[in-house]
């Protein structure tokens, strides 16, 4: 965090990978999606770097294990519904907090902080998610990765979520596991935390570009604390 920087007064916080390990559960869904077109399963090691860009990328970089371009885009259509259909049947059976989420989530809270949900998955699976793992109640803002024109890198979530909150990017942090979280920050001029723990595509996360690592919420809600008290 930069010395002399305006106080932060909200946190844009991701969901897959940052909050929830939700991967268990994608690999529920995708495999339930993959018997409907009698393909083998894969794992969660499999399925771990193809999580956070998306829904439409995901099911493409899961049916391209087995098919080429034209019958990915031959089937596409169905097998989204499918994989749509098989993920609402499960969503949140099997994923689970990371350790010091909600306490995160509460020492921010108390510390005055406005958060916001910001995550590629689809809206309708992220909302019923976060009231499941009980983290709806500390978020003012929900946008999924289909409530607006463009999705994470894209700055435009994270842009909308400063314009609603009314204050500038540069009083705002985003908390995030991979790149796209990173990146859609620093072109919306937001801070950026990252967690260690999560997916970022199968990439280390200290080839992110971002303002600190942070071990869990908590941390990073000390480290908001403690920029917050050092402010201009």
């Amino acid at each position: 965090m930069r010395h002399g920087a305006a106080a932060i007064r909200a946190a844009i916080i991701d969901l897959d990978g940052t909050m929830l390990h939700t991967v268990p559960d994608f690999e529920l869904a995708l495999n339930g999606m993959r018997a409907d077109y009698g393909l083998a399963p894969v794992t969660q090691a499999v399925i771990e770097p193809m999580v956070g860009k998306g829904s439409e990328r995901l099911i493409r970089d899961v049916l391209a294990l087995d098919y080429g371009p034209e019958r990915i885009d031959a089937v596409f259509a169905a097998a989204m519904a499918s994989y749509q259909r098989h993920y609402l049947a499960i969503n949140g059976q099997k994923s689970t907090l990371y350790p010091q989420v909600l306490e995160g989530l509460a020492a921010l809270k108390e510390q005055g902080m406005r958060l916001a949900c910001v995550t590629n998955k689809p809206v309708a699976f992220a909302t019923p998610l976060l009231a499941q793992k009980g983290l709806a109640p500390f978020f003012e803002l929900v946008y999924g990765g289909d409530s607006l024109p463009r999705k994470k890198p894209d700055p435009l979530p994270l842009l909308q979520v400063c314009s609603d909150f009314g204050l500038a990017p540069a009083e705002v942090v985003a908390i995030g596991d991979s790149s796209n979280d990173a990146e859609a920050a620093r072109a919306a001029g937001c801070f950026v935390l990252t967690v260690p723990y999560g997916y970022n595509h199968g990439k280390p996360v200290q080839t992110i570009n971002s303002d600190g690592i942070v071990d869990s919420l908590l941390e990073a809600a000390k480290l908001i604390s403690a920029h917050n008290d050092t402010a201009t």
